[in-house]
C-alpha cells in the first residue's frame, strides 16, 4: 500500500491551541508529506478559516461554559459532517481524544472495517472535576473514557509515565509508547532568537528572565508558581517573569500577581502564534518554569530546550520523567520556598546553566518529522496485519 489516507479526531484544533492541537497539527503535515492524504476531523470554532495545508473537517459545535475557549462538538447532529465521512476512503483513523471526537473515530473505523488507534493524552480526570462537583459522576465519565480505549484497535501514550495514569483510570489493556516531537529545529546559535525575544519583550540582558508558556489554568499549578515569584525576586531584583498564553484562570494570576505587589515585574503576553516569535521569546527564557502535576508529556518543555531554555519540575510530577536533575532540567519539591530557592540557585551559577541548557537541547529535541516517520511505519504495519 503505497498510498495512505488517514483521518485524526481531535476535540479541539486552531485557533484553539494546546498540546494535543499541536500534536494533531504535526501528525497531519507530515503524514501528508510522508504517506497520503489526511484529514483532521474536529468541532467547528466560529469566525475562523482553516488555511492549513491539508483538509480540515468541521462539525457542529456548541461553546463550553467551564472551559471556553473549547466547544463540545456534537457529530451525530451533523448530517453534512456524515455525508462528507461517508464519501472519505480512509485507510486508518486515528483518535487523539476520547469524547465526541474520538467516539466519531471509532464509529468511523467500524462502519468502514479499518483500524483506529487512540492516543491517551490527558490526564482527563482533573479536567472533569474542575467541570463537574460530584464524584461519582466523575467516575462515570472516566469509566466511559477507559471503555473507549478498549474498544479501540491499539492503544498510544507519548511516554511510559502516562500509561501509569492511564492504569490509575482502570485501563489494563496493551499500549505502544509513540513519543511527541519538536516543530523547532534547534539552531547551532540561539544569540540572533534571543535577540530578538528580549527586543519584543522589552527585557535586555540585564534581566534574568523567567518563562511559562501554555494554558493559563489552575489545574497547571500556576497559583503555586506565582506564590513563589516574591522569594526569587527578593534574592534577584533583577528577575523578571514572562507568561505567554491565555485561559480561565488567567484573571485570577493577575489579581494575584497584583496582590503580591509584583505587577511591575511580571509579563503576561497573549498567545503567540508565530512560530519564530515564539522561538525568539523561549531563547530570551533564561529558565523555563513548569511545576504542572497535571501534564503528562508537553511540548513546551521540549521546544524551550531546543531553545537552550531548561526547565524546573516538580520531582515525580508525570512531566519530569524525562529530566535528570543538573543534567537536562532541574527538579525540586512542590514547596514554594524549595521552588524558589532552586530557581536562584540555578540562576546564581550560569556555567551550570549553560551546561545544563546544552544536554537539554541535545536530549529533548526530536523532531516531528522523525516521529512522524516512526508512525508512518506503524500505520504500515498495523494496515499489514490487519490485511492478513
Amino acid at each position: 500500500m503505497d498510498t495512505i489516507t488517514t483521518g485524526l479526531f481531535n476535540d479541539g484544533y486552531v485557533p484553539i491551541i494546546d498540546g494535543v492541537t499541536v500534536t494533531v497539527r504535526n501528525y497531519a503535515y507530515w503524514l501528508k508529506k510522508k504517506l497520503g492524504p489526511t484529514y483532521v476531523i474536529t468541532p467547528f470554532v466560529p469566525n475562523y478559516r482553516d488555511t492549513d495545508p491539508f483538509p480540515v473537517i468541521r462539525f457542529l459545535s456548541l461553546p463550553t461554559i467551564v472551559r471556553p475557549p473549547y466547544r463540545i462538538g456534537f457529530p451525530d447532529f451533523d448530517f453534512r459532517l456524515q455525508f462528507i465521512l461517508k464519501n472519505r476512503d480512509f485507510d486508518i483513523v486515528h483518535a487523539h481524544s476520547p469524547f465526541a471526537a474520538g467516539k466519531l473515530a471509532l464509529r468511523v473505523a467500524r462502519e468502514k472495517h479499518i483500524p483506529v488507534i487512540a492516543t491517551f493524552h490527558s490526564k482527563y480526570r482533573d479536567d472533569l472535576s474542575r467541570a463537574i462537583s460530584i464524584k461519582a459522576i466523575v467516575e462515570d465519565q472516566i469509566k466511559r473514557i477507559v471503555e473507549l480505549y478498549y474498544q479501540v484497535d491499539h492503544v498510544w501514550v507519548p511516554q511510559e509515565s502516562v500509561a501509569r495514569t492511564l492504569r490509575e483510570y482502570g485501563y489494563k489493556g496493551p499500549y505502544d509508547v509513540v513519543e511527541n516531537g519538536i516543530d523547532f529545529e534547534p539552531p547551532d546559535d540561539i544569540a540572533p532568537y534571543r535577540a530578538r525575544g528580549a527586543e519584543h519583550l522589552g527585557l535586555p540582558e540585564e534581566y534574568c528572565v523567567g518563562l511559562y508558556v501554555g494554558q493559563h489554568i489552575l489545574e497547571k499549578n500556576l497559583e503555586f508558581l506565582v506564590r513563589s515569584l516574591p522569594s526569587v525576586m527578593d534574592a534577584l531584583p533583577n528577575f523578571r517573569m514572562v507568561f505567554v498564553g491565555k485561559g480561565y484562570a488567567k484573571g485570577t494570576l493577575i489579581d494575584l500577581v497584583r496582590q503580591l505587589g509584583i505587577s511591575d515585574k511580571v509579563i503576561f503576553h497573549d498567545v503567540v502564534y508565530d512560530r519564530e516569535l515564539l522561538k525568539a521569546i523561549y531563547a530570551r527564557g533564561d529558565i523555563f518554569l513548569f511545576p504542572s502535576l497535571y501534564d503528562n508529556a508537553p511540548l513546551v518543555l521540549r521546544e524551550a530546550a531546543a531553545m537552550k531554555t531548561p526547565a524546573v519540575l516538580i520531582r515525580g510530577s508525570t512531566a519530569a520523567e524525562v529530566i535528570e536533575d543538573k543534567k537536562n532540567g532541574f527538579l525540586c519539591s512542590e514547596h514554594t520556598d524549595d521552588f524558589a530557592q532552586t530557581i536562584v540557585k540555578v540562576l546564581s551559577d550560569p556555567g551550570t546553566l549553560a551546561q545544563v541548557a546544552a544536554h537539554a537541547q541535545k536530549t529533548l529535541c526530536r523532531t516531528w518529522e522523525d516521529v512522524a516517520t516512526e508512525v508512518a511505519g506503524r500505520y504500515r504495519s498495523i494496515l499489514e496485519r490487519w490485511a492478513r
